[in-house]
């Protein structure tokens, strides 16, 4: 299959395209840079595509010039504080920009597409562990504009017979096990990476946000996926497309870990200690998000090979060591 990843040089989407590539798929990225990272797409020259969300005609390009079959949406910006700072930023990147995406779906007769969605459309208050019938009333403009895409993906496929499944995961880690491509960003949110600094010497501590939380420790607990396990999710919910399909499914470990656990575990794999300030809490932070993901194990025979969060930081921990600076590094050896 020839499959076109939106964000595909970035952390989630360039591990999936790698994960379709190692399988035998024709995967190509279609990325604007502005936050993904060249070095992480194999044989950059022939399979990324320079574009941006805001130009449907270069998405449309892209469809036809390469004859794809079927798209995996991951570009869109993430980051919960901005997006409670700037929210009109966020919708039109995000909503805006995946409406361009259908479109040139629609016009090109692309019809299949699977979209990574987040946990942060869920109604944080609902039980844990979440499933896919929990209660969705997001708490920040960033889980509120992925929400809105939710719904135009289905307006679309009722409309227009769009194939779909939305991957609502949790809170993606690690790294590839060979330790050549890992966690790179710009700006930098993600909890294990920033631990992990620490001793890297990259920063003198982490920050945690609370310490008074209602959880077994005070700090917050989240639920660690695996990008690799990410990336299988996808595969196996692209397979599934037929017509008429219109699948959600929540990508987690059905575990909870808090915030000091993480930094213990980075402690015990470093052999150090690491230094921790502790601040507010963030505006838009729940106490807890943990994923029941018994759906998509039921129906599509996923489960996560990364069941505990020491694994996960071990490969985390592998490419960073291995690559300092992130892809600056990769790019000086070539």
């Amino acid at each position: 299959m020839r499959i076109l990843c939106t964000g595909g040089a970035g952390y989630v989407g360039s591990a999936c395209l790698r994960w379709l590539l190692a399988r035998g798929h024709e995967a190509f990225a279609y990325d604007n840079l502005s936050a993904g990272n060249r070095a992480a797409v194999p044989d950059a020259q022939t399979r990324l595509v320079a574009g941006d969300l805001a130009d449907p005609g270069a998405i449309r390009t892209a469809l036809e010039r390469l004859e794809i079959d079927a798209v995996m949406h991951f570009a869109a910006l993430a980051s919960v504080p901005e997006s409670v700072a700037d929210p009109e930023r966020y919708w039109r990147n995000n909503v805006v920009g995946t409406k361009n995406v259908l479109d040139a779906m629609h016009e090109v007769g692309v019809q299949k597409l699977i979209f990574s969605s987040t946990a942060a459309t869920y109604e944080f208050s609902d039980q844990m562990p979440l499933t896919e019938e929990s209660a969705q009333r997001p708490a920040t403009p960033y889980g509120t504009t992925k929400l809105a895409c939710e719904a135009m993906i289905d307006d679309y496929h009722r409309a227009y017979g769009l194939q779909y499944a939305i991957l609502r995961y949790f809170n993606a880690s690690g790294a590839d096990p060979d330790g050549e491509f890992g966690e790179d960003r710009r700006s930098e949110s993600h909890l294990i990476p920033l631990v992990l600094y620490v001793p890297l010497g990259r920063r003198d501590k982490v920050l945690v946000y609370g310490d008074d939380w209602e959880t077994r420790d005070g700090t917050c607990i989240r639920d660690y996926v695996h990008n690799d396990d990410i990336a299988q999710a996808h595969l196996l919910a692209l397979e599934a497309l037929r017509p008429g399909s219109a699948h959600t499914y929540n990508i987690g470990t059905d575990v909870g870990v808090t915030v000091l656990e993480v930094v213990r575990a980075c402690e015990k794999l470093v052999g150090r200690s690491i230094a921790v300030e502790f601040a507010a809490r963030r505006a838009g932070d729940p106490a807890e998000l943990v994923a029941s993901h018994e759906k998509i194990t039921k129906e599509l025979g996923w489960r996560p090979r990364y069941d505990n969060i020491e694994a996960i930081i071990q490969t985390a921990y592998a490419w960073h060591s291995n690559y300092p600076n992130g892809y600056a590094d990769k790019e000086a050896n070539r």
